[in-house]
């Protein structure tokens, strides 16, 4: 007797959590080394490793917000309306996690 496969012919999350948190990491990492390594001269108040914060906090928000994208995809594989929507909410969700990983990282150094 042979088993017949009748699940949907294309699986709702074709890329894993994983992935979609590390490539989300992955922009946040580029975002906010593009301000960290801009600094010639940094404050000294700052401290001496004044960049690990932000080089920590910004990444794993991103991470956070490509998570957030997974979430989204109930939305984009509905079609239509929806999946613009989906598209939609699931870039500005990145943006806005990426953004305040940009301000919680920075706070106390380069974000007064």
């Amino acid at each position: 007797m042979t088993n017949i496969n009748q699940s949907p012919s294309q699986p709702l999350h074709p890329v894993s959590a994983r992935n979609r948190m590390l490539i989300g990491a992955g922009i946040g990492l580029l975002v906010i080394a593009f301000f960290v390594v801009g600094v010639d001269q940094p404050n000294p108040a700052w401290g001496k490793w004044w960049m690990i914060r932000p080089l920590l906090v910004t990444p794993a928000a991103g991470a956070m917000g490509g998570l957030f994208y997974y979430f989204m995809d109930y939305l984009r594989y509905q079609g239509g309306a929806k999946k613009i929507a989906g598209i939609v909410l699931g870039v500005l969700g990145h943006a806005v996690a990426i953004w305040l990983g940009v301000v919680l990282g920075l706070d106390g150094t380069m974000w007064d």
